[in-house]
């Protein structure tokens, strides 16, 4: 089953779709949904998108993630009896991040004074400092990225990436996402931030496009690992196929 395709992002098409689905009864409270790899597959889209959709019907109450086992319905109807807002899913996100900032970061290399370089050591710093604090690291994360956009002295870039980092601030899903990615653990990665700085210090567009790219493509694959729900059922089938591997070797 392929989503409309009407106005609307693709994770909220499928996110109506599967509580339209909920409020007619084809699923029922209490029923485990369909594993994320059988919906991407019902639906034609990619895992990270059904991601969204089922975070969106999270925060709605519609359904619960039990880690270990999979998602299931709670409720038939959303929370004060109308969907929540939907804004840019939470991956599409960092897709659309690592596509701007990471030309960014190679411009900002062309451009970046000795001053602005310091400043960066400093926020550096300051992230390592707050490596046990999530709320102020990714403050420091946030400042950090925002100045390398600055100083491509591009006005347009700079307001690119900061409607990005303002939709990431706002968006309620990627405000769940990024709770469950503190729980996991997820913290701003010192090493890859220092990369990016080396990169800017040595004045290599390359380089600084390689390590900005890396990095968000590497905090995408972190969230993603954040929040699987590896069901029950997969689990088995995997251990069934693997011991069939074995058996027939044998």
């Amino acid at each position: 089953m392929t989503p409309k395709a009407e106005s609307g992002r693709l994770y909220e098409r499928v996110a109506q779709d599967l509580s339209g689905r909920i409020a007619r009864g084809e699923y029922k409270i209490g029923q485990r949904l369909p594993s994320e790899r059988e919906l991407a597959q019902s639906y034609a889209v990619s895992r990270p998108t059904v991601r969204e959709a089922l975070i969106a019907l999270e925060l709605d109450g519609l359904v619960e993630v039990r880690t270990g086992s999979g998602v299931y319905v709670t409720a038939t109807a959303p929370r004060g009896g109308k969907a929540g807002a939907m804004d840019i899913g939470p991956f599409e996100l960092l897709e659309a991040r690592r596509a701007i900032e990471s030309e960014a970061c190679a411009l900002a290399a062309t451009r970046i004074s000795d001053e602005e370089i310091e400043q960066l050591d400093l926020l550096l710093a300051e992230m390592n400092n707050a490596a046990e604090d999530a709320v102020a690291a990714e403050d420091a994360d946030r400042r950090f990225h925002l100045l390398i956009a600055n100083t491509t002295r591009n006005s347009a870039m700079l307001a690119s990436v900061q409607m990005l980092w303002d939709a990431r601030a706002r968006s309620p899903q990627t405000q769940l996402l990024s709770v469950k990615a503190h729980a996991a653990g997820v913290t701003p990665r010192i090493d890859e931030h220092a990369a990016i700085l080396l990169a800017l210090k040595e004045r290599n567009p390359g380089a600084a496009r390689h390590a900005m790219r890396n990095h968000l493509s590497r905090v995408l694959d972190s969230l993603l690992a954040a929040t699987e729900v590896q069901e029950v059922e997969q689990a088995r089938l995997r251990m069934a196929e693997t011991r069939a591997r074995y058996t027939a070797s044998g």
